[in-house]
């Protein structure tokens, strides 16, 4: 597809994530599936263009602490479904506390997001809210689209699930993930990110650190299916025993958004 990357006003890396090619010989339907970062500060403009897409189902991957601080904007005539989770609701976000605490330097930045990535798979709101959502995929005949607050960590990682369920090739997986970097201009928006953490941590970052605490990386991902692999025996393994997406539930899965 001509570009991935949708601009809008207020709404950061926003993108289809759609039109891979499968293993199968076929294409993963485009305009169907969408990720975005979150959605509280989105303009007028912005919501006309999020309802001529029509979602039929938001996944909000956020804590609640998260959804109360942003709460979202949605379209006047949004007729879809908004799946959340309160399982979190004790404590404030990991990287909250990160942010308040440790280093902030480049390479703390990134042990912190290793440790971070083995880890998701496994929070009680991610294994519900995951399995919920595949089983919306194969419900659902409009768009998906899911989101966290930046939309490259908790997204990511559902997107590339979604991705090796639908026989994307390896390599077209981790260029999705790793578009998030071109999507969010990380060199541009650092010393306003840096501004933004001084006043809510009274700490100062180094441009560095910010610029990779905002991206993504491949070893993050890495980490994730290592961790997946270690349990499960395999990313099909944590499919079907941590998620419950079972043979049937992968074909009526392809069923929808294969072309």
């Amino acid at each position: 597809m001509a570009s991935r990357i949708h601009a809008f006003d207020a709404l950061d890396n926003f993108r289809d994530y759609g039109d891979y090619a499968t293993a199968a010989g076929g294409h993963v339907r485009p305009g169907r599936l969408y990720r975005s970062a979150h959605h509280a500060g989105v303009s007028e403009a912005d919501l006309e263009r999020l309802a001529a897409i029509d979602f039929g189902v938001v996944i909000d991957l956020r804590r609640p602490v998260e959804r109360r601080r942003q709460p979202s904007k949605r379209p006047a005539n949004f007729t879809g479904v908004v799946i959340d989770s309160d399982l979190d609701e004790v404590g404030e976000a990991p990287h909250i506390t990160f942010l308040k605490t440790a280093d902030l330097t480049p390479e703390s930045g990134r042990r912190f997001m290793t440790v971070t990535y083995r880890e998701l798979p496994f929070a009680p709101a991610h294994l519900d809210l995951f399995s919920r959502y595949f089983h919306a995929l194969a419900d659902s005949d409009r768009p998906v689209l899911i989101h966290c607050a930046a939309g490259k960590d908790r997204t990511g990682m559902l997107a590339a699930l979604t991705h090796h369920l639908l026989g994307v090739s390896e390599d077209d997986l981790m260029e999705d993930y790793l578009l998030t970097n071109t999507a969010v201009d990380l060199e541009a928006r650092a010393p306003g990110i840096a501004e933004q953490l001084k006043a809510f941590t009274g700490r100062t970052a180094s441009h560095d650190a910010v610029v990779a605490f905002m991206g993504v990386e491949a070893a993050y991902l890495h980490a994730a299916i290592e961790a997946m692999t270690e349990r499960h025996g395999s990313i099909e393994g944590y499919l079907k025993q941590a998620l419950g997406v079972d043979a049937g539930l992968r074909d009526r899965i392809a069923e929808r958004l294969s072309a």
